[in-house]
């Protein structure tokens, strides 16, 4: 009998149920006015073991801007709504 596991080569992540994390969690994702009429794009509603200052970072990457995280949410600069909303569906995320 050979001694060949057939499912060794899968890529399987280490964690298979943070993708259902992800898509039980709502988020919003709004624009406000700051400083000097400056816009600020802010995602909210994240839950649990989410690690929001990663996601902040590849965020902040794909757009090319400065932002932060506070109280558990992500402050981006500038109006990003839409590309946002897309990149976060693409990460598997359900966007309101």
């Amino acid at each position: 009998m050979p001694e060949d596991d057939p499912f060794e080569n899968l890529d399987v992540p280490e964690d298979p149920t943070a993708d259902l994390d992800r898509a039980s969690q709502r988020l919003t994702v709004r624009t406000e006015s700051r400083r000097y009429d400056k816009p600020v794009t802010i995602i909210e509603g994240f839950e649990g073991g989410t690690d929001v200052d990663e996601l902040a970072s590849k965020l902040k990457s794909a757009m090319g801007t400065g932002g932060t995280t506070k109280e558990r949410a992500i402050e981006l600069q500038g109006d990003h709504v839409d590309r946002v909303r897309d990149l976060l569906e693409d990460e598997g995320y359900q966007v309101e």
